[in-house]
Formats: C-alpha cells, structure tokens, sequence
C-alpha cells in the first residue's frame, strides 16, 4: 500500500476505494473510480482526480504476488480489505498509520519527520520537481485540478530541496570545522603555523 501510494500519489481515500477491478495490469494503470472516508464511499476529490494513474512495472509486479497473497482476490474485493471484517470493508487508513507504518518510520531512524499518507503525495511532488519534471506533466500526474495548485507544491519542493541542499553544506562545513580544530600531533608541525613560509601562511583556527 506504501509503494503504491508513494509511487503514484493516490490519495488515502483513493487507496482504500480500490478494488482489483480498478487495476489494470495489461495497460499497467490504476483507474481512479471513487473515494472512501470512514467507510462511507463517494465521488473523488475533482473531476481531475478520475484520471488514470500509470504503474511503474515494479509496482505492477508487487501487486500481483500481493493479489495471489491475498484473501480476497476477486475483481470486486479491495485491494487492501480488512481481515476482521471478513473483506466487507476496506482496512482504516488511520490504523495502518499507527501501528505499521509510523512504527517502521521509527524503526527506520526517521524521528524528526511527522510522517502521514499526505507525506507520500508530497514526496511525489518533490521527487518530480528533482527530476526536471515540467509542470503541466506534474500536475497529470498529481492530478491537480489546475496548474496553480501544482506549482504552489513545486515552491514548497523547491524550497525543501533548497533547505536540505543547504543543511548538507552546514553539516560538511561544521565537520570540516570540528577537524581542524583537533591539536595537531607535535611531531608534525602545523601548515599554518609553518616557520619560512614567504607568504605569510596563517592559523586556520583564527579565521
């Protein structure tokens, strides 16, 4: 369910309406028919939204070992039913947050993120934007009712990437810092203190 959403943006409610049927394996798309929110099922978010989704093969191979893993495989089952309620409804997008993915997030050494199914959508957008993916074909993939609401998720990526590019820098410069302040051995005296230097080589640790 992760790889799905992470791959194609989907929203939760998008996810948990799936059905097999919705799949389609031969064009290797998701074809968005309808939403769910608390068990109640509706139309989706726009008319944007019902536009097909394309698969990555990779994706396309996930969810056919997980088809022949599942209890309920047939075209009119959903892709991710709940067990308890014998396939009669789809699993909570909440409780999937809760005790699976936020506790892998966790156990993999991500604690400084508030991590929810909007994360994964969000990630599509910045990793498009990193890409040099153009707008237009962004917001077909995102779905986006119109180019505005797109490019206000491209500034907002383009400003993550920008603070991400930029603590990177800071970490290698403070480092680099943390370095050159360590005592040099005294057998080896240091560059900047070097006696007959011409050109007046001075002490890193006074600039």
């Amino acid at each position: 369910m992760v790889m799905l959403a992470g791959s194609t943006g989907l929203r939760r409610s998008e996810l948990v309406a799936l059905t097999w049927r919705d799949i389609d394996l031969e064009l290797m798309q998701v074809n968005v028919r309808r939403s769910c929110v608390r068990n109640h099922f509706g139309d989706t978010k726009t008319e944007a939204s019902r536009k097909p989704v394309p698969l990555h093969p990779s994706v396309v191979k996930s969810l056919e070992a997980w088809r022949k893993d599942s209890p309920y495989p047939g075209d009119a089952d959903f892709l991710f039913p709940s067990v308890r309620l014998e396939g009669k409804q789809p699993l909570s997008p909440d409780t999937l947050l809760k005790k699976v993915i936020r506790p892998a997030v966790r156990r993999a050494g991500i604690n400084d993120k508030a991590i929810g199914w909007h994360s994964f959508r969000h990630s599509l957008a910045t990793n498009l934007r990193a890409a040099g993916v153009d707008l237009k074909t962004a917001q077909e993939l995102l779905r986006h009712a119109n180019s505005r609401i797109t490019l206000d998720v491209y500034t907002r990526a383009i400003s993550a990437t920008k603070r991400e590019a930029n603590n990177r820098v800071m970490t290698m410069v403070l480092e680099a810092g943390k370095k050159e302040a360590l005592p040099a051995p005294s057998s080896v005296p240091s560059r900047g203190r070097k006696t007959g230097n011409k050109k007046g080589a001075k002490n890193l640790s006074t600039l």
